[in-house]
């Protein structure tokens, strides 16, 4: 019976996950990491109202998630951007969100990641966490038999290495991964697959440090507490203009700010990783890559910037393929990428 292999990346703004695939045709879904609290199951009494959204018990409470989470919460955006991330319920429940969305009751092989920075202390913990039965709410249940954690850039460097048919070629090049997320500004450095500790890390100035700097000068133009995140980066990613209280706030007046963010994250990353001389391949991944690439390409202006298709997609896919590898040679397959996955 072929192995089940699924990923899944909880990050500080989107859950990403896999649903089934293999190789070039992975099948991706997500979700915004929100998980509104509630005593009791939300869908009992949403009747013909109800929304794609799923409850997931833990701890005697429910965690509502899913792609219309929006619709379950109040004006407080509970989120949990902090390092004990992983340590939260509401962590737990977007994972069980995920794993109620891949339909299927068991699972042989889970891959997670992890922000680079905080790899080392957290992946054993992590994948205790997501190794065993999980409830996924509306009386289901899914078993992970075994869970896998990578960090998080290691899965884009797969995904980049796959997709382009450049594992062998990229075997003796240095690659250096840049994936600016909600949170972190994370960064990976290897040699072939194989990552160099030292000069790959991460720093907390992502995408939230930029939705949080435009919310306060909303808020001081406006003469009042301005919190919809999410509609400002809906207009970053749609180059619509942000409508407060029926009139257009010209996001484009924020952008030297915006741009000093990102030349602080990407100096903080040249800081660690040293000259640059040595890196055949810059591949610029994440849901943040088109705020933090005009910084990216002024740091590496001898450099071509490398990206890929659907980048906030990207490690997840990777830790599919990863995934699907591992499973192939701990049963002595051989085969690779293209090893075949039941959906």
């Amino acid at each position: 019976m072929t192995a089940v292999v699924r990923a899944i990346d909880v990050g500080f703004g989107y859950t990403k996950f896999t649903t089934g695939g293999s190789g070039g045709d992975i099948r991706c879904a997500c979700f915004p990491s929100l998980a509104c609290l509630s005593t009791r199951d939300p869908s009992d009494s949403l009747g013909a109202e109800r929304r794609r959204t799923f409850a997931i018990p833990i701890k005697s409470v429910f965690y509502e998630v899913g792609p219309d989470v929006g619709l379950a919460g109040d004006g407080f955006r509970a989120t949990q951007i902090h390092n004990r991330y992983i340590d939260t319920p509401e962590y737990l429940a977007l994972a069980r969100g995920a794993l109620r969305s891949m339909r299927v009751d068991s699972i042989d092989l889970l891959v997670v990641g992890l922000p680079v920075a905080t790899f080392a202390a957290d992946k054993a913990a992590l994948e205790k966490l997501m190794t065993g039965r999980h409830d996924v709410g509306g009386g289901k249940s899914v078993q992970v038999r075994k869970a896998l954690a990578m960090a998080q850039p290691h899965g884009a460097l797969i995904d980049y290495a796959d997709r382009h048919d450049r594992v062998l070629a990229m075997q003796d090049e240095q690659s250096l991964v840049v994936d600016p997320g909600s949170r972190t500004f994370d960064w990976l450095l290897a040699r072939g697959m194989k990552l160099s500790h030292k000069r790959s890390h991460s720093v907390d100035r992502g995408v939230a440090d930029i939705l949080n700097l435009i919310a306060d000068d909303v808020s001081a133009e406006i003469g009042a507490p301005y919190t919809s995140l999410d509609s400002i980066d809906h207009a970053l990613r749609t180059g619509k203009a942000l409508t407060v209280y029926q009139k257009s706030y010209q996001l484009s007046r924020m952008k030297p700010m915006v741009e000093g963010i990102a030349r602080q994250a990407v100096a903080a990353m040249m800081r660690r990783i040293g000259p640059a001389y040595d890196v055949h391949n810059v591949i610029l991944v994440g849901g943040g890559a088109f705020l933090f690439r005009k910084a990216v390409k002024q740091a590496f202006a001898a450099h071509d910037i490398l990206e890929v298709k659907e980048p906030m997609f990207a490690n997840v896919r990777g830790y599919q393929i990863a995934g699907v590898n591992f499973v192939a040679a701990a049963h002595g397959a051989g085969g690779g990428a293209e090893q075949e996955v039941r959906v």
